[in-house]
């Protein structure tokens, strides 16, 4: 990059850290009733129905993703639950005491956040992020990806009408200057003291490579073991919401169904009742080739319809135009099989399994290929295989009989926090295991006072392994 162009980039990101610095600074004295209702205030700003529709009819005009009802309810349903989740959380001084252990534990900001966001859902994304760094009284500014960065800027402008109207500094929410670059988005992950990004390998490997405090997280292949025990209309009818929900934006949405023997026949029938319709040979061909360019998943067809990917790639059989979901049998996983990768559409990969133990294996060995730390899905009833999949394989996450897309970024009946960025653990090459939270956005100060000695002697702790190999104690 030419100096010119390069002193450019550092001034401007340099003057927008300069302003949330200052709010930051400012809102660092509001006590917690004050945050919460700054949060409670970026939330209305898109659970306002008026809101939610503006920004979602310019979401899916400027990206091309996705579907209206959808997102509109994605919108919603995430900040809701965000909302809940921290309706009574500590994050301003004083968090817990441990009088036990002479413990106290206090909430400070890490500072002004840097957040990186994807296309898919340049909306839900950026306000579940907003909200959890202002809960820990910190500033943050939105670095959105070019397709969604007229979008972005309209959610700022929307949030900074709520933070004027709570009185809180408007420079707590900003984005970079439009139109944004790359080069500005990785000054801004150099010089903000976290970065958060949720997107593309890419961008999340440069949020770690950055010399900045990180938190990204991992991409999605969803694989789900449906299991002989299973109810099987009831999963065909979860796997069909959750496929089709979106078109398949979400990085939590099935990619695979590994199904066993005894019951395959009688599951692509159910999945056939949700209006899923199985590929012939030929078919299955063609869709890859129209799925797949140069390696790399085609623009046009990421986040379609069932009906309109079977247009776009030629599939002319007359089921498809009505199809919900399109299924290809596979065998094979890497990558040459590219169904076994992620497709960010109602394209449902097929699996036939001898048994549990066989399921198991193929889910593994798709883990171990993409999508490794994220997460997996089970219908079945059988408790030990529900718990080997969490005990045995590479994911954070294991998802029982739950339509997975709703349920992996927190769910009104399941118990993980709301969120909209999965982390992956060591497995995914990820810093948390966790679903991104407010936790992540916080420092914490230990108090520690004296409490009665509690020191174990020798044998305390080395009696029962003297004994066993027969060591002779020392005095």
């Amino acid at each position: 990059m030419p100096s010119n162009e390069n002193s450019q980039v550092k001034n401007s990101v340099a003057s927008l850290i300069r302003k949330a610095h200052v709010a930051q600074q400012i809102y660092n004295d509001y006590d917690q009733t004050q945050v919460d209702e700054v949060v409670t205030a970026i939330g209305w700003a898109i659970i306002n129905p008026v809101n939610n529709h503006l920004l979602t009819t310019m979401a899916i005009k400027d990206t091309g993703i996705g579907k209206y009802e959808d997102k509109i309810i994605k919108n919603y349903r995430k900040t809701l639950g965000l909302l809940r989740d921290l309706q009574d959380a500590k994050s301003v001084g004083v968090i817990a005491e441990y009088p036990e252990k002479g413990l106290i534990e206090i909430a400070r900001p890490v500072g002004v956040v840097g957040a990186v966001i994807p296309s898919t859902n340049p909306v839900a994304t950026p306000v579940n992020k907003t909200i959890n760094a202002l809960k820990g009284r910190n500033a943050i500014i939105l670095a959105p990806s070019p397709k969604g960065q007229k979008v972005c800027e309209k959610l700022v402008e929307l949030m900074h009408v709520e933070l004027k109207r709570v009185g809180a500094p408007i420079d707590l929410v900003q984005h970079l200057s439009l139109p944004v670059n790359k080069a500005d988005t990785y000054e801004l992950m150099r010089e903000v003291d976290l970065i958060v990004a949720t997107g593309s390998g890419n961008n999340v490997k440069a949020c770690y490579e950055s010399g900045t405090p990180a938190l990204g997280v991992g991409a999605g292949n969803v694989s789900v073991i449906i299991d002989e025990c299973a109810n099987l209309k009831d999963a065909a009818s979860k796997i069909k919401a959750s496929k089709t929900f979106d078109n398949a934006t979400s990085c939590s949405s099935e990619n695979s169904v590994v199904i066993v023997d005894s019951i395959y026949d009688l599951m692509i029938k159910a999945l056939s009742e949700e209006g899923a319709c199985l590929l012939d040979a030929q078919e299955k061909q063609k869709l890859q080739e129209g799925l797949w360019q140069n390696g790399q998943l085609s623009r046009d067809v990421i986040a379609q319809s069932a009906a309109n990917i079977s247009q776009l790639t030629g599939l002319n059989r007359p089921a498809l135009k009505q199809a919900s979901m399109l299924l290809v049998e596979e065998t094979g996983i890497g990558p040459d099989y590219p169904f076994s990768d992620e497709k960010l559409s109602p394209v449902l990969t097929v699996y036939r399994a001898t048994d549990f133990d066989h399921a198991f294996k193929i889910v593994n060995k798709i883990l171990n290929y993409k999508g490794k730390g994220h997460s997996v899905g089970v219908h079945s009833n059988n408790n030990g295989h529900i718990l080997k999949l969490g005990l045995d394989l590479p994911t954070c996450r294991v998802i029982v009989n739950q339509a997975h897309c709703f349920a992996t970024g927190g769910s009104f009946d399941n118990g993980l926090p709301f969120s909209l960025s999965m982390g992956c653990g060591s497995w995914g090459s990820n810093s948390i295991p966790d679903n991104l939270n407010y936790r992540h956005y916080l420092n914490t100060t230990r108090i520690a006072r004296t409490i009665p000695k509690n020191q174990p002697s020798d044998a305390d702790i080395f009696s029962a392994f003297w004994s066993k190999y027969n060591i002779e104690a020392t005095s």
